[in-house]
């Protein structure tokens, strides 16, 4: 059977109080496009210390399973709980894919042909038009974008979208010189950051090909306990916290700080 094989693709799934989206069987999406897929997989999904019920639905859906694994780590982030799946990774090419399922697991079959034409990293790219996103985000969404390519990274148009694939080995070298790594204090709850903007600024200086390809997103994220702030103070909250990474990433490249080798 091709199972017996080495795993080609790892897909890393980080969960934090995905309660809502799990009970909509996201996990059996998961499941029924592999199961069909020719190359051998694994799934990792890496429990952010959820404070819900999100747990025991993971435990109950994997007990049965093959080549799906439960990883528990104390609560640190979603760069934690990322990097945490691709330590366990044994695949070539490691997928981070949200939980949720808004862009579902399918669109790898679009990610994974450009690797045979010599890219390191393929990620996804929401596009323009996005189902489900209301227009506060549309337009934050246009000036996020704007002001980080007038820092960093300005062949990329999407740097957030939560459907990323690289070669495991880029993601080893690159995810230990993560500035979010470099914090004396555990993050508390849940927060968005602008990891990946940093993530892709050091894959394109160690100069691997990156490719975007433009991946169906639809707004699917039924989660409850993540946030319970409303709308437009989340927005902003999460708006500020975006930046001030961007800013902090171009602060650190101007300091000369990834110009330091990373411990092996």
């Amino acid at each position: 059977m091709q199972q017996d094989r080495q795993p080609y693709v790892s897909i890393v799934i980080p969960c934090y109080n995905e309660q809502r989206n799990l009970e909509r069987e996201v996990l059996d999406e998961v499941q029924t496009y592999l199961a069909g897929q020719e190359y051998p997989w694994e799934v990792i999904i890496v429990n952010d210390e959820s404070s819900d019920g999100s747990r025991d639905l993971i435990a109950r859906f994997v007990r049965d399973k093959e080549h799906y694994t439960l990883l528990d780590i104390p609560h640190g982030g979603k760069p934690a709980a990322v990097w945490a799946g691709i330590r366990q990774a044994r695949g070539e090419i490691v997928l981070f894919s949200d939980m949720d399922q808004s862009t579902p697991i399918g669109e790898l079959g679009k990610l994974l042909p450009w690797y045979e034409q010599g890219y390191d990293v393929v990620i996804g790219s929401r596009g323009m038009t996005r189902e489900g996103f209301t227009i506060l985000r549309r337009v934050g969404s246009v000036v996020f974008r704007t002001v980080r390519r007038l820092f960093l990274l300005r062949g990329i148009s999407d740097t957030q979208c939560g459907f990323k694939s690289c070669w495991r080995r880029a993601a080893v070298e690159a995810f230990p010189r993560l500035q979010f790594f470099q914090q004396a204090d555990r993050p508390k709850g849940w927060k968005v950051s602008a990891y990946d903007v940093e993530l892709l600024y050091l894959f394109e200086r160690a100069g691997y090909a990156i490719k975007e390809v433009e991946v169906s997103w639809r707004n699917r994220d039924e989660s409850v306990t993540k946030d319970r702030s409303g709308e437009l103070a989340r927005y902003v909250r999460e708006s500020v916290n975006m930046m001030r990474e961007v800013l902090r990433v171009k602060r650190n490249q101007l300091k000369g700080v990834y110009d330091v080798k990373a411990a092996e």
